[in-house]
């Protein structure tokens, strides 16, 4: 015998459905909420290390300037130190410089030359005297160039004059001071470095034969001046 159903299952079965839908909804709503709460988290914790990073490199920055300062700092004072040390070697090498000049001035001068007059301006000096001759003139000049501590002789004047027995020609020669013992920045890295002296005792062997190059010219000269008469 057949049973027919005659209660609203069509309803019944809409509302089930219908309830089944509202629990998804509130589980995909709940999901997505906790998924939102996941993401924003994540983010949140990445912005948060960033921003620690951040911080932390800012940090570093500030102690490494304030140590480009310090070194800076360092910097200027060595410079100045390193100035005054070299002021202080050059001082120390130009304390004899007087003494070495004069002796240099003695032993360079030949015979038949006499000086008459010195001027020194600053590393220049300018020498007056009397001459027998040309040619004491020019190896006067040269052993002034060969002393060490002179440079550069200029001869500006030479002139026949009047005025002093034997010695018929007046010179003016200028020189440029130097000094073998002061301190010169060799390999350009800005501190002087030392100089061993200079031994003197080629220049005084130069010396000791100036008189006789000296007296090998007087002829040639007397013989000009006889010529000349």
């Amino acid at each position: 015998m057949a049973r027919i159903n005659l209660l609203p299952w069509r309803e019944e079965r809409r509302k089930q459905r219908q309830k089944e839908f509202g629990v998804m909804l509130a589980f995909a709503a709940l999901a997505g909420l906790l998924l939102w709460f996941l993401v924003n988290g994540y983010y949140n914790a990445q912005i948060e290390g960033q921003n620690a990073r951040n911080a932390y490199v800012q940090d570093q920055i500030k102690q490494v300037e304030a140590r480009i300062k310090e070194i800076d700092e360092l910097d200027r004072q060595k410079a100045r130190l390193l100035a005054r040390k070299e002021v202080i070697e050059q001082l120390q090498a130009n304390r004899s410089q007087m003494v070495h000049l004069f002796d240099s001035l003695v032993r360079t001068i030949p015979d038949g030359v006499i000086l008459t007059s010195l001027k020194q301006v600053g590393e220049r000096l300018t020498l007056e005297g009397r001459s027998q001759s040309n040619a004491r003139v020019s190896t006067y000049m040269r052993n002034l160039e060969g002393s060490g501590w002179m440079t550069n002789p200029d001869l500006s004047i030479i002139e026949a004059r009047d005025g002093v027995a034997g010695l018929p020609y007046a010179f003016t020669l200028a020189v440029q001071l130097a000094n073998p013992n002061a301190p010169k920045d060799l390999d350009g890295d800005g501190i002087p470095d030392p100089v061993p002296p200079v031994d003197t005792a080629p220049a005084a062997e130069a010396d000791s034969s100036a008189p006789d190059a000296a007296e090998q010219a007087v002829p040639a000269d007397a013989a000009e001046e006889g010529a000349a008469s």
